[in-house]
Order: C-alpha cells, then sequence, then structure tokens
C-alpha cells in the first residue's frame, strides 16, 4: 500500500483572537466542550430547562400544524364537495404513487451523502461529549411534551 502524505495548516492564535466576532469572545471564551466548562447539576439544569421550553414549543406548534393541515383539508373538501373546485383525483393518485416509488428507492439504498455523513458524526462527537447535559435535555424535552 502507498503512503499518503499528511499536510498541516498553521493556525496563528493571535490573528484567530483578533478575527474572531465579539460574541464569541463574551459567549464562547474556551472552546472546550460543555462538560468542561460547568458542573453536573448545572449541565442537568441547563439540559432540562432548554429541553423543556422545546418541547413545550414543539408540542403547541405540533397542535397548530395538525389543526391547520385537517382544517385545510376539511375545507378542500367541502369545496370539492359544493362544487367550487374540482379535484383530479386519478392524478393525486399518481402523483402519491410516484412519491411513494422515490422513497422505496432512496430507503433501500442505505447510501448517506458525505455532507450528511459528517453531521452526523459532528452530532455523535457533541453527545458523546456532553452526556449529562443531553440528558438533561431529553427528559427535559419529554416532560415539555408532556405538559
Amino acid at each position: 500500500a502507498g503512503t499518503k502524505e499528511d499536510s498541516f495548516n498553521v493556525l496563528d492564535l493571535a490573528e484567530y483572537t483578533k478575527n474572531r466576532p465579539w460574541w464569541r469572545k463574551v459567549f464562547a471564551p474556551s472552546s472546550g466542550s460543555s462538560a468542561e466548562k460547568y458542573n453536573v447539576a448545572t449541565q442537568l439544569v441547563i439540559g432540562g430547562v432548554t429541553g423543556w421550553c422545546t418541547g413545550f414549543i414543539f408540542q403547541k406548534v405540533g397542535k397548530l400544524a395538525a389543526t391547520a393541515v385537517g382544517g385545510g383539508f376539511f375545507l378542500l373538501q367541502i369545496a370539492n364537495h359544493t362544487g367550487y373546485i374540482k379535484v383530479d383525483w386519478k392524478l393525486v393518485e399518481r402523483d402519491v404513487n410516484k412519491a411513494k416509488q422515490q422513497l422505496k428507492f432512496h430507503s433501500s439504498g442505505n447510501k448517506m451523502s458525505p455532507e450528511v455523513k459528517s453531521r452526523v458524526d459532528e452530532v455523535i462527537i457533541f453527545l458523546k461529549k456532553n452526556v449529562v447535559l443531553t440528558g438533561g435535555f431529553a427528559g427535559g424535552f419529554l416532560l415539555g411534551m408532556a405538559s
């Protein structure tokens, strides 16, 4: 097997800090994970509160979206029944079948694009570094969805 030459980029930290935006200097003074900045209790509280807020908002937006979709479908049916609009159901069925075929094609491949795979890997690394924060977030999210 052939050897691959590694190339390294030199990072001048003085120039890097000069070019950093002010908000990163204020809100992210260190580049380490949150596990290094806060103790376990603080991480649980931060994760729990943000998770609860996210779950609560997610629940409210979900209900609103379901109401909007259901109401839209209901209005569409009334308009079709009264004759205001004419729905070509054969065209709808053909498009639904085409969408099903595309979903089957994409799901059977099991291939992720490199961009998606790198993002997934970044998320997994973050979750591993911040297990306590993530656990607090997940618990808070479930409580927010339940409330």
